[in-house]
This record gives C-alpha cells, structure tokens and sequence, in this order.
C-alpha cells in the first residue's frame, strides 16, 4: 500500500508539472507572441527546451518546498496529505485555466499543502512561510511593476530621437533573447517545486533522508513533465497576459520580461523563495505598459487576475482540505 501510495504520488506530482507548464507557458511567451517577435509554435519549442534547461540550475527552491512549508508525519499517513495537497493545487490550476485568468501554479501548490496540512493535523511551518512565501509573493510583483515602468521610461529617453521602425524591429529581436530568459526561470523556479514535493514524499517514506540531494531522476522527470506541459501550450491565459491587459509593442514587451526574468533568478538563487512566475510578468506587462498612459491599462482585467491571486492560496487549501478528509475515509 504504501509503494502503491509513493507511485500515486509522483504521477500526481508529474500531472501537476504538466498543468503548470501549460497554465504558465503563457508565462514566458505571450509578450513575445502578441508583439510577433514569435511564431506561437517557435515560442512555444523554445519555451519548452528552456523550461527543461532551468530545471537543473539549482535546487534551492525545491529544498524550500520540499523542507521549508509543512513537516509531515511518516508513512502512508504522510503520503495522503501530499496527495490531497497536489489535488487540491491540480483542481485550482484547472479552474483558473479554464477561465483564462494567470493564476498562480506555485501559490496553488504551496496553498493545497497548507490546507492538507492543517487538515490533517501536521505541524505547517508559519515562520518558513512568511519568510519565503509571503514576502516575497508582495516583493516580487511591486518590483516587477516599477522595475519594468523604470526600464521602459529609460528606454523611450534612450530611444527618443531614433527611427521608430528601427527601434521596433531591434526590440523585436531582443525579445526573442528576453523571452528565452524568462522561459530558463520559469524553468528554474517551477519545475523546482515539483521536485520538492516529490522529494517530499520520498523523505516521509524513508526512500531518502531529509539531508539527501534531490535525486538525478527525480529532476529530469520534473524537467521533463513540464517541459512537454510547455509545449502543449496555454491559449486561453496567453490571450489575456498578451492582449486583455495591454496591446503591447516589442519595446515594452522586452522590457517586463527582462524585468521579470531578473526577479525570478535574484528569489530563487539568492534567496531561495519560490515565487510566482505569473504574479511577476503580469505586474512587469502592467508596469511597462502604464508609461504609455494609466488608462492604457485594461485595470477591469487587471482586477480580476489581482482578485485570483488573492484567492488561489486560499480556495487551494480548501480544496486540499476536502481532498484530505475524502482520502482519509478511503485510504486511512
């Protein structure tokens, strides 16, 4: 049973992979696409090669995830509230989906945990969550905003007596190089948690120990599930984050993801927090887009994604909540 359990584990933990890819490809892309920098299908590829490539370039979001959020107890016991907690994180990145809204996968997993946690019992680390959760879920989209308005106001003082045409065709190729930057953190923080989570239920199960590294094929099939999620795209999230908040041009489209690029390196490198990859690009397409002028700026959709962020930890945790108590009757 408990073998059985590890195994359901990991494929759920892979499945969710997959939903992240395709709900967050519009993460890496969609500035790029809505500004034809990209072929959707050539953005798409290189997205997914990059996803896989930001897989293996730490693990210090993975070890965050995996020790840092809710200490679990051992056993099959541990394993059903892992699973409840990536249920919960699957159901929420489906609804959000399904209603084109840029939601957070990496809040719905850590949000699914928290719930599964609390139901069940388990010890959830508050500390941990505060310091790695919380502040930098409000750091990353202020700086991603005034970071990207900041550069973008830089950019049209630097550029403002040269050739128009010039100037959009240059951006437009830069963007191919911000787009891949993008597509390599998104790799780096999201195809982390996956890890952690699966690592996670290997340390309840005494597979590995809590001092292990992250298992070689544990990385390559996190990389790999998310990378082949990438692939298969995101259109409906990709329509809202390229065109419903702002019609942008490649200038602006260069200047939020190199922003938000830079934000996803600093948290996950330097401060080993696992951000939110869509929190940061949306406020950096927010923030290059309000220097053209505040009403640029469709704010109605802006205030539904901002309503959703607010939500996904919650309505996740919830879910997970409900998920746990149902697995508890059946496995338990």
């Amino acid at each position: 049973m408990e073998f059985a359990l590890v195994v359901a584990v990991i494929v759920i933990a892979l499945t969710f992979d997959y939903t992240n890819g395709f709900h967050d490809a519009a993460n890496a892309i969609a500035t790029s696409v809505s500004t034809r920098a990209l072929t959707p299908r050539v953005a798409l590829a290189m997205a997914a090669v990059m996803n896989f490539l930001g897989a293996f370039l730490g693990t210090e979001v993975a070890e965050t995830v995996g020790k840092g959020i809710i200490s679990i107890p051992s056993g099959e016991h541990g394993l059903v509230v892992v699973v409840a907690a990536l249920v919960g994180a699957i159901t929420w990145n489906m609804i959000t989906w399904y209603f084109g809204l840029p939601s957070s996968s990496s809040h719905a997993l850590i949000g699914g945990l928290v719930g599964a946690g609390i139901a069940s019992s388990s010890v959830v680390l508050w500390s941990g969550i505060a310091d790695k959760v919380v502040i930098p879920m409000v750091l990353s989209p202020a700086i991603g905003f005034f970071g990207a308005f900041i550069l973008m106001t830089a950019i049209l003082w630097i550029f403002r007596r040269s050739n128009p045409g010039k100037v959009t065709r240059g951006f437009r190729l830069s963007q191919v190089v911000s787009a891949a930057a993008m597509a390599l953190g998104h790799g780096l923080q999201d195809a982390q948690k996956t890890m952690g989570v699966i690592f996670l239920a290997l340390v309840t199960t005494g597979y590995v120990q809590p001092d292990d590294g992250i298992p070689t094929w544990v990385k390559v099939a996190a990389a790999t599930a998310i990378s082949l999620g990438t692939y298969s795209g995101g259109w409906r999230i990709m329509r809202t984050l390229g065109r419903r908040i702002i019609h942008l041009d490649p200038a602006r489209g260069f200047a939020s993801e190199s922003v938000a690029a830079t934000v996803l390196y600093v948290m996950a490198i330097g401060l080993h927090a696992p951000v939110s990859t869509t929190h940061t690009i949306t406020s950096a397409v927010m923030g290059a887009g309000a220097t053209k002028r505040l009403s640029a700026v469709r704010w109605g959709v802006a205030r539904g994604i901002v309503a959703a962020w607010i939500l996904t930890i919650p309505a996740a945790g919830l879910v997970a909540a409900l998920c746990y108590g149902l697995a508890h009757l059946i496995l338990e």
